[in-house]
């Protein structure tokens, strides 16, 4: 396992060289079948527009809006060809913007959580916007699931998708750097869908980017995921102490609640009495992935349904990637479908680099400095 490797991946995409351009690569072709729709689905306070767009390809239906970039709804099939809602949402923009737990959104600068808020790059002390107890949480107090980002439709042969766009300025939320990043979700003819990262930054900076889907391949607001089976191919995680930020131990899973090496059920051991789970109120960790940081994805979590046969597949080129059992839904909050959120109601899988890794030597870096360009990839292919 290479923990050691730069979070650059040269090349990360070009699996998929249709699907992402990247800071002015391929054109693609407008219009034909399967062109997203775009229709308005609110405004902000100050009366900024947002926009939802509507693709579909291969049997999946995906919803994605302008704010945040946020997946707010995405409809799969089960094994009797029904179409369901398997993405927690809201139903209007300002239910977006006044509560959530960031249902669907792209995250960013850093995914997961800093020390304190605080790290040290080049010599030179950062403090970072602190939203989440004393720590830095989701890129602070207004990260990129909270901006309005740019999106631009393609089709490109069978696939269908969009590029979105947003600058983000030097020291927002206390980040050094003028960071651009691209983000490209792709609809394959497959039903697949694909999210090409990139950055580009004018400073050394940390970047974490990443997808906060809260899944229910049940459908919205069906109820609990206890009885989801679900594989992981990490034979390490990374326990946390008592404000959940990696002690920097690389723990095993062997005997522990923590071992999905073989698929099981999500609630086997969700109330086992373990301390990692008494303190996270349940599954919220980091795990490092054996594959470690690959040039393109590879196949690392599958998640399955039985009562509905639908089927998550995730493969990647990340190290890591966070599973949260959705512990902090706690009946205050109404869905798409009108059903009240209760604890369990989602999980969450991201495919990422490893929670404070700019305070962890030890931990894949996360720099990424001027001339380089950031490249991540992650997969989700759908079954029944």
């Amino acid at each position: 396992m290479q923990l050691n490797r730069r979070t650059v991946i040269a090349g990360a995409a070009a699996a998929s060289v249709a699907a992402t351009t990247a800071f002015g690569g391929t054109a693609h072709a407008s219009g034909g079948r399967g062109k997203p729709v775009k229709t308005l689905f609110g405004k902000l306070a100050d009366g900024t527009k947002v926009h939802s767009w509507s693709l579909e390809n291969g049997g999946t239906r995906m919803k994605v809006l302008s704010y945040g970039g946020i997946v707010q709804s995405l409809e799969i099939p089960d094994r009797r060809g029904r179409h369901t809602n398997v993405s927690l949402g809201f139903g209007t923009i300002e239910d977006y913007v006044a509560s959530s737990p960031y249902f669907g959104a792209l995250i960013g600068r850093y995914g997961n959580r800093i020390d304190k808020g605080r790290f040290t790059l080049d010599g030179t002390a950062y403090q970072l916007s602190v939203n989440d107890g004393e720590n830095s949480l989701h890129g602070g107090a207004k990260g990129f699931d909270k901006r309005v980002w740019d999106v631009e439709p393609f089709t490109a042969g069978s696939d269908v998708g969009l590029r979105l766009y947003y600058t983000a300025v030097d020291g927002e939320m206390g980040y050094p750097g003028t960071l651009r990043t691209e983000v490209t979700y792709t609809l394959t003819r497959d039903g697949d869908w694909r999210v090409d990262y990139a950055a580009t930054t004018d400073r050394a900076t940390v970047v974490n980017l990443t997808s906060h889907v809260y899944w229910n391949l049940a459908g919205e607001g069906s109820g609990g995921i206890e009885d989801h089976e679900l594989s992981i191919a990490a034979s390490h995680y990374t326990p946390t102490d008592a404000g959940l930020i990696p002690t920097g131990e690389l723990a095993r899973v062997a005997g522990t609640p923590f071992d999905f090496r073989r698929a099981k059920p999500i609630g086997r051991d969700i109330r086992a009495a373990h301390p990692q789970l008494i303190t996270a109120q349940g599954f919220d960790h980091n795990w490092v992935l054996d594959k470690g940081i690959t040039a393109r994805p590879e196949h690392i979590a599958t998640l399955r349904d039985p009562s509905s046969g639908r089927t998550l597949r995730i493969a990647t080129t990340e190290p890591g990637l966070q599973f949260y059992s959705g512990n902090f839904l706690d009946g205050t909050l109404t869905g798409t479908g009108g059903r009240v959120y209760r604890q369990g109601d989602g999980l969450c899988l991201e495919t990422q680099h490893f929670p404070d890794a700019p305070n962890q030597p030890s931990f894949p870096s996360t720099v990424l400095r001027p001339g380089e360009i950031y490249r991540t990839t992650t997969v989700h292919s759908f079954g029944s």
